[in-house]
């Protein structure tokens, strides 16, 4: 049961946080061009408002006995027993994301107006003032819709956000519309995430079918009278819909693809909305993952899988947005992780995800930055020796760099480690399983993030001829100083009240160790990270080829994804694209057989009967007298008792 307080003073407004961006991006694709000039400010300020907004609904809501408070707006669905309000929630939960979301995302907005200042040659067949009014819209509707699904009071409010998200996610990534790649990437997407909000959609059906109703408070406190087997279908139905919406396996493909949108999309994207989503998802119900010790192993499964499999892919990449794409895939793996293992983990998924937040924002932005100063080259072979260059970029990206590989004392040693330590506390060998592999992870992600930070900032220069590689404008470089600022200070997280700040919503179960003690994980996990760092800087400090050379298999099998597009054609493509052509068959040869031979039937009938009309009278008259004589023929006939 959700303990409520009563709302007021700004916590009486809590619509206005999904208002105002939503004000803005209807202003910014109503207005046409009269908003190119000025369209970019609006969509920055409306996101500072709503943080704004949010700041002070979060330090009122700390003053509060009963951290949570609900606004009802209206009555949205009334179908028999099925009735659902338009309702928000505001709680420690749902308060960190709107400051992630809204803090994260006002600062990418501000690198955006410096990013979209120049197109790319491929895309000049639209004015750059419209195209940037266009992108803010978009931009401001992807920021309303997430403030939407982490603030929504039930399952159906939350599941309009999540499709707001996705769509905008869809306008978003197809936004250099001219590219083939990115109208593709923007399909991929969109279909691959329909995949899993089908079954979050099944979900929603089933609580309402089980427990009628799909308020959050009424489905936690039902979830103990199911059966185990109910609310284990219920949570693999909501874990691959946050599958799907965080890029995790088996639904992951669509995430590295997603990179054909521009730089701040991925930023924004990966660091504060979109992915972050199946997170906050699995943590808002986790009174039903919860209930279930097979579904909480499934989830950890999921996430211990998900880690490593993008680790490893993220070690083949050249592509310096691509690398990052997969170390996000990993990242949310540590999340997922947590969030499975329960209890007081939950809580270090959430600051985990803060944490990832600001420095995955930090290297995504950084790496605008290089290709705004390399002419949008993306290849890390092709780059080197950057940091003479690109001082503030080379600065604050090597410090997401260190918070990312789990250095101390920033933020990712701190965030990391705890859930490193809440993976061996799995009783038997599930402890050794899962916590070894998260330290696998550690190890290898400070591999490849090495090697992209090396090859991009260090070593000789391999620069195309032509290229003059600058610093970018200061729009661009204050967020990237602020979002450092963010990445150092994240670490202190663990030492804050933002703990025990989200214990009335996940409890205070505290964290266990298992075999192996604190001291012991943290001595590992920062020796698989220093022999992960170093292999690289030594391997890559002196450049590497120009382009990709001859591999032995697990490299080959790494640069094809570990060859889960081809399973994901094998399974799903081809046959879908068989059932396809059958289908089509039978409506050809089938459905529109029969139509059409029917139509052709009363064709064919029609047109001899057509014959019969000429025109003349002398015919019709012939006609007239035939019939008559059948008539009397037949009349005869019949009072002559012939057929008798």
């Amino acid at each position: 049961m959700i303990e409520l307080s009563e709302p007021t003073g700004l916590l009486s407004v809590l619509w206005l946080l999904v208002a105002i961006p939503a004000a803005s991006a209807a202003v910014l694709l109503l207005a046409g061009r009269r908003a190119d000039r000025w369209g970019h400010l609006l969509g920055c300020a409306s996101v500072a408002v709503a943080f704004l907004l949010g700041l002070g609904m979060f330090i009122q809501l700390a003053g509060l006995e009963a951290r949570a408070v609900e606004n009802h707006l209206w009555q949205f669905i009334a179908v028999g027993d099925l009735q659902v309000d338009f309702g928000l929630l505001f709680d420690p939960l749902s308060a960190v994301f709107v400051l992630l979301i809204t803090g994260v995302g006002f600062l990418i907005h501000v690198y955006a107006v410096g990013y979209l200042s120049e197109q790319p040659p491929d895309q000049r067949d639209e004015p750059p003032a419209s195209a940037r009014r266009r992108f803010f819209g978009y931009f401001n509707l992807f920021v309303a819709a997430m403030l939407l699904l982490v603030l929504g009071n039930n399952y159906v409010m939350l599941f309009l956000g999540w499709e707001g998200v996705g769509l905008a996610s869809y306008l978003l990534i197809s936004f250099w519309y001219s590219r083939s790649a990115a109208t593709t990437a923007g399909k991929k997407a969109f279909l691959m995430n329909r995949v899993g909000d089908a079954a979050f959609l099944i979900a929603i059906f089933m609580m309402f079918a089980q427990l009628g109703t799909v308020q959050f408070d009424g489905v936690f406190e039902g979830v103990a009278g199911l059966t185990g087997t109910t609310v284990l279908i219920l949570g693999l139905l909501l874990l691959f819909g946050a599958c799907g919406k965080s890029g995790q396996f088996p639904l992951q493909a669509w995430l590295p693809d997603a990179m054909e949108g521009p730089t701040p999309v991925s930023a924004l994207i990966h660091a504060a909305t979109m992915v972050t989503a199946g997170v906050y998802l699995i943590a808002r119900s986790h009174v039903i993952f919860s209930a279930n010790l097979t579904l909480q192993t499934v989830v950890v499964s999921i996430g211990a899988l998900t880690l490593v499999i993008g680790a490893i892919i993220g070690c083949a990449k050249d592509d310096i947005k691509r690398v990052l794409a997969w170390s996000t895939v990993s990242q949310i793996g540590y999340m997922f992780l947590a969030v499975g293992l329960g209890g007081a983990a939950y809580a270090l998924g959430i600051i985990h995800l803060l944490a990832h937040g600001f420095f995955k924002a930090g290297l995504f932005l950084g790496a605008g930055s290089v290709m705004h100063g390399m002419q949008d080259q993306t290849n890390i072979r092709r780059f080197g020796g950057l940091w003479r260059f690109m001082p503030i970029t080379w600065a604050t990206f090597g410090l997401a760099w260190l918070a990312i590989i789990g250095i101390p004392p920033l933020s990712g040693f701190f965030t990391k480690d705890p859930i490193i330590l809440a993976a061996f506390d799995r009783p038997g060998w599930t402890g050794w399983l899962f916590g070894g592999a998260a330290l696998l992870g550690a190890g290898v992600t400070a591999f490849y993030m090495t090697r992209l930070f090396v090859l991009t900032f260090h070593g000789p220069k391999r620069w195309t001829e032509g290229q003059h590689p600058h610093e970018s404008p200061k729009v661009m470089t204050i967020p990237l100083i602020a979002l450092a600022v963010g990445t150092v200070a994240a670490g202190g997280l663990m030492a804050t009240p933002v703990v025990t700040w989200l214990t009335p919503v996940f409890g205070d179960e505290p964290v266990g160790h298992g075999p192996l003690s604190h001291f012991q994980v943290t001595a590992l996990a920062i020796a698989v990270i220093a022999i992960g760092a170093l292999g690289a800087w030594a391997l890559f400090r002196n450049g590497t080829e120009l382009a990709e050379q001859p591999a032995g298999p697990l490299v080959t099998a790494a640069r094809a994804n570990l060859y889960t597009d081809a399973v994901n054609v094998a399974l799903f493509e081809i046959p879908g694209r068989w059932l396809t052509r059958a289908l089509v068959f039978v409506d050809n040869r089938g459905v529109d057989g029969l139509v059409n031979g029917v139509a052709a039937a009363v064709g064919g009938a029609s047109a001899r009967l057509r014959r019969m009309q000429t025109g003349f009278v002398r015919s019709y008259a012939t006609a007239l007298l035939l019939g008559a004589v059948l008539i009397v023929g037949a009349f005869v006939a019949v009072q002559g008792g012939w057929f008798q």
